[in-house]
């Protein structure tokens, strides 16, 4: 993330009255069909109440937003053809388009933005997002006033990519718990593609919306979304041209191994809101490791500079605290956690867990999400004995697929896992939600599964969500990364060097600081 982007658009929140012109694309020609290929496995393609990028990428296509974000973090009109911020942010008033209807044919107006940040506050895992939400004033079918308890400087990007879909009040209100409700898996929204064809773990089809409220596009027929088993599969598949563009490429083999076809272009650009982490998630229930010594010893217990540079070539980067390196509010003075044995052996000692006659002090289950080998499964293999050194005896279990990894975790089954994890553009976006006691949410993955809570970490974290001073912001988060750092309810490993892989006959490829989890209405075949 750069700390420009992040300035402006701090600044554009408290700018007043906003209709902004966006930026010209490359007028496309209609046609085609975009294969996109995934190894992420969606559940359901309901973005309002779940997190990932299974869900996001089709979620964008499906869901209009009231805002976009370009690739310069400036907010641009969607659903709202212009907005206003009222002087201390604790107001937005967006001005609906009266031309946008959901793909069943009926109209969208404020009832149903006042019911979407209601869904998204209730059962999104990024709780905190719309947590100071106290109203939204619908009185006006076309105009959504949105009042907050305090300042929410990242109300504005927290409306974009797949944050805030605006769902229809009509289809999802009826009572039904919105997180299992039928229509999660044949959706109905107001993107500019139209649910077809939804066969889990195997293929998503998307239809153009010849009803879309932006005059001209999408220009694509249909967009397909193909899963593929592993990362090896898919790159192989990119590479025969059988797929069109294959995003969150973060295999550095892949990486270079695609580079090399002169028909693709591969980039890194388009992750700069993502802020992509690996990392080494603690249950702090457990027995053993709701000792803090326990979870510093193994913090100290691995090489982060053998995994960046021997399993990832070089390509990754170490990860240190919570907010990833690049953005404004990371915090580089923290306890780094590098490689000491002698040290882990000696808290593990003070943690009252000696050695056993076979060296081990105490044994561990360890998971990891498949289909991310490189990032996960041969990180999970370096630990395993690698922690033996310290006496921890590791056994990998391995989930057959990812809504059962998920489960697992989002359900507290587990001891250890790595997980990757996004900080979203702002931290009250993506980091609070990890460490707020409040959003310790059995059953929601990505939320706070680590079961951590240090109250003055919380009072941190609430006043840098509502402090309009940017230097003030980053002060209280860098206090409180101090404070989650020391306290190691996870190991950091690593930033992911997220890349796209596409076809050169692509034009208007999505490079916004979402990237794929943006519509793709201007994307179109050369």
């Amino acid at each position: 993330m750069r700390k420009i982007g992040v300035m402006a658009l701090a600044a554009t929140l408290l700018a007043g009255t906003f209709g902004i012109t966006p930026l010209k694309a490359e007028q496309g020609k209609p046609g085609g069909t975009l294969v996109m290929g995934t190894t992420q496995k969606a559940r359901h393609l309901n973005p309002a109440v779940q997190s990932g990028i299974a869900t996001a990428v089709p979620g964008t296509q499906i869901f209009a937003t009231p805002l976009r974000i370009d690739e310069n973090w400036q907010p641009q009109p969607y659903l709202a053809e212009s907005w206003n911020v009222s002087q201390d942010g604790r107001s937005i008033t967006l001005n609906l388009r009266k031309n946008a209807r959901f793909h069943d044919g009926e109209p969208i107006t404020s009832e149903d933005v006042k019911f979407s940040i209601e869904t998204v506050k209730t059962n999104h895992p990024f709780k905190s997002m719309f947590e100071p939400v106290e109203n939204v004033d619908t009185s006006d079918p076309h105009i959504a006033i949105i009042t907050f308890s305090k300042s929410h400087p990242a109300a504005l990007l927290a409306m974009s990519s797949a944050l805030l879909p605006i769902i229809p009040k009509h289809v999802y209100g009826d009572g039904q718990d919105l997180k299992s409700h039928p229509m999660n898996n044949a959706p109905v929204g107001s993107g500019p593609f139209k649910f077809k064809e939804f066969k889990p773990g195997e293929y998503i089809i998307l239809e153009k919306n010849s009803d879309y409220f932006l005059e001209g596009r999408p220009y694509l027929d249909k967009i397909i979304i193909k899963n593929y088993k592993d990362t090896t599969s898919l790159a192989l598949a990119t590479d025969k041209g059988e797929v069109t563009m294959f995003p969150f490429l973060s295999s550095t083999k892949d990486i270079r191994r695609l580079k090399k076809n002169d028909d693709l272009v591969v980039t890194s650009k388009g992750y700069e809101a993502v802020g992509p982490m690996n990392w080494l998630a603690f249950n702090t229930n457990n027995e053993i490791l709701k000792n803090e010594k326990v979870r510093q010893a193994i913090a100290y217990g691995f090489d982060r500079n053998f995994i960046t540079n021997a399993l990832h070539g070089g390509q990754s980067t170490a990860a240190t605290g919570p907010v990833a390196p690049g953005s404004p509010f990371y915090a580089a003075d923290v306890e780094k956690f590098e490689l000491d044995i002698e040290k882990a052996n000696k808290l593990l000692d003070e943690a009252g867990y000696k050695p056993g006659e076979d060296g081990m002090r105490f044994k561990l289950k360890l998971d990891y999400i498949p289909g991310a080998a490189e990032m996960q499964k041969s990180v999970a293999e370096y630990l395993k004995p690698q922690l033996k050194k310290i006496g921890v005896d590791v056994e990998l279990r391995a989930s057959p697929d990812f809504p059962t990894w998920a489960k697992r975790v989002g359900g507290h089954d587990f001891d250890m896992s790595l997980d990757i994890v996004f900080n979203w553009g702002d931290p009250v976006i993506g980091v609070h939600r990890t460490y707020s006691c409040e959003n310790i949410r059995k059953g929601v993955i990505w939320s706070n599964t680590q079961s951590y809570c240090n109250g003055k970490v919380d009072g941190l974290l609430k006043l840098a969500a509502e402090e309009q001073d940017t230097d003030k912001r980053i002060a209280l988060y860098q206090e409180a990364q101090e404070i989650i750092v020391s306290e190691a309810p996870l190991a950091f490993i690593n930033t992911l060097p997220y890349h796209t892989a596409y076809s050169k006959k692509l034009g208007n490829p999505p490079l916004t600081v979402w990237g794929a989890m943006s519509p793709l209405d201007e994307v179109y075949f050369k």
